[in-house]
């Protein structure tokens, strides 16, 4: 296994995150995953799409550790579909390893969220893939992209640090 790991290329992370940002995890929210079998392809590989789902998993989990719920969200009439999503797979995950969802909150412009993500191996010596993520402020009622914010949210947000708010 070392010796394949060894012969595998790597691949640079994407613009979406910054290397030398990415290992400062500075304000990084921590999520640990496992591969289980509906996570995989037939020959135990993670199937792409998971990724995506964990990381969705690890964004709510992050808001919820600052006081928001998804159904308070839905309460309120807001809802944050992702709007922009930039994926780069540098090394596959198998059935039954463990990994460390990162991500955080980059910036919030208006009504546009910005997150970045990395998926690790928990002793942070292999990097499985790094991402972007963009959601937008819905009114769920009427369809439409909100003017700003509903004012919970933008002072639950504002606890996130290293936010930029513009």
């Amino acid at each position: 296994m070392s010796e394949e790991k060894s012969n595998q290329p790597q691949l640079s992370p994407t613009s979406a995150i910054d290397t030398p940002t990415l290992r400062a995890f500075e304000n990084w929210f921590e999520y640990l995953i496992r591969a289980q079998p509906h996570h995989t392809d037939y020959a135990g590989v993670v199937w792409h799409g998971s990724y995506i789902a964990w990381m969705e998993e690890a964004r709510i989990e992050c808001l919820r550790s600052i006081g928001i719920e998804f159904a308070d969200l839905v309460a309120l009439g807001c809802d944050l579909p992702v709007v922009d999503l930039s994926l780069r797979y540098h090394r596959a995950i198998r059935l039954g390893m463990t990994a460390v969802v990162r991500t955080r909150m980059s910036e919030v412009s208006g009504v546009h969220i910005n997150w970045d993500y990395a998926i690790e191996s928990p002793d942070r010596q292999e990097l499985y893939v790094t991402a972007k993520v963009t959601l937008v402020a819905v009114d769920k009622e009427r369809g439409k992209v909100m003017l700003q914010l509903p004012t919970t949210v933008q002072d639950a947000l504002a606890r996130l640090g290293g936010s930029r708010n513009n």
